[in-house]
């Protein structure tokens, strides 16, 4: 698959949303989610890498070494039995595969090696973020669990968020007693009109050489994966949504040079102080305090 990255990295990503709901809260009636205390936007990890998987599914196609292994409409067990396949276990009902990988645990000490690497391998989002193997898990195996070199933390909004309620109608009656009544239907959708979001992540390459070979070429499809994840991913509910910065931090190093706050700290995002209520982008200034960066650790603005 190429040759193992080398350095740690760590990024920043800026985007923002318009008139949309950029991560609905599933056990709030799907409204935008926001931290109760602070009233600052909230947008899940979960959410993101859906994201990221989501384009990498549609440029590669699930062409050798690319398929996403967290998707839509395919049980996982069905993905994990390729692995079993490939080591001689060829059972379909679930019980018979844990009974066999266990007796294969017996007889062949590196068959945990054996599945992690073809998972890793095959599916660009477990040499990525990793992932829970629950057949492996059940057969007792140590390639059950495998921990991705990248990881993403929640979004935070710059500034408090509204979260608006409007009022939609519809013309198309949805039966026929109703038409006899009505002329439209009513509904509602939650957005918020704007919101500046960042997001923090983390890659170790230290775990991409021992664990799960994210290399160079998977790299710079990460790259490409968030600087477009909102491109072919528009909807109604969404929005207006953009990615406007992707700032990188390259170390020297496997397990860098300084503790990863500290660059963190330099991407420093302000709102104009002639703005009161911020409705674009260029309402807010970003600057890098590049004086703070040590000199082994390279900046880059990949927007």
């Amino acid at each position: 698959m190429g040759e193992v990255i080398k350095n740690r990295y760590e990024f920043v990503v800026l985007f923002d949303v318009e008139n949309g709901n950029p991560n609905g809260d599933p056990d709030a009636g799907n409204m935008p989610r926001i931290d109760p205390e602070s009233g600052l936007g909230l947008v899940t990890d979960v959410c993101l890498k859906r994201k990221i998987r989501n384009y990498v599914e549609t440029v590669k196609e699930d062409s050798e070494g690319y398929k996403i292994y967290i998707k839509e409409d395919v049980p996982l067990n069905r993905s994990d039995r390729e692995a079993c396949v490939s080591v001689g276990v060829t059972e379909s009902d679930e019980k018979k595969v844990t009974e066999e990988l266990k007796k294969l645990k017996k007889s062949d000490d590196k068959v945990d090696e054996k599945l992690r690497d073809y998972m890793c391998s095959n599916f660009y989002d477990i040499r990525t973020f990793g992932a829970v193997m629950t057949t492996f898990v059940k057969a007792s195996l140590n390639c059950g669990q495998v921990r991705g070199p990248v990881q993403i933390g929640f979004a935070r909004s710059i500034d408090p968020i509204i979260s608006q309620e409007v009022a939609i109608t519809r013309v198309a009656i949805t039966t026929e007693k109703d038409a006899e009544n009505k002329n439209t239907e009513m509904g509602r959708k939650n957005i918020v009109p704007y919101g500046l979001y960042r997001a923090e992540g983390y890659i170790s390459a230290n775990l991409a050489r021992k664990v799960t070979g994210f290399s160079e070429e998977d790299l710079e499809l990460l790259w490409e994966a968030i600087i477009n994840m909102f491109e072919n991913d528009h909807s109604a509910a969404r929005g207006k949504m953009a990615v406007r910065e992707l700032i990188v931090f390259k170390h020297s190093k496997e397990l860098g040079d300084c503790p990863a706050y500290k660059l963190f700290d330099v991407v420093e995002i302000e709102k104009n102080p002639e703005v009161e209520y911020p409705r674009k982008y260029q309402d807010y200034t970003v600057t890098i305090h590049e004086d703070a960066i040590p000199d082994t650790v390279e900046v880059k603005r990949m927007i």
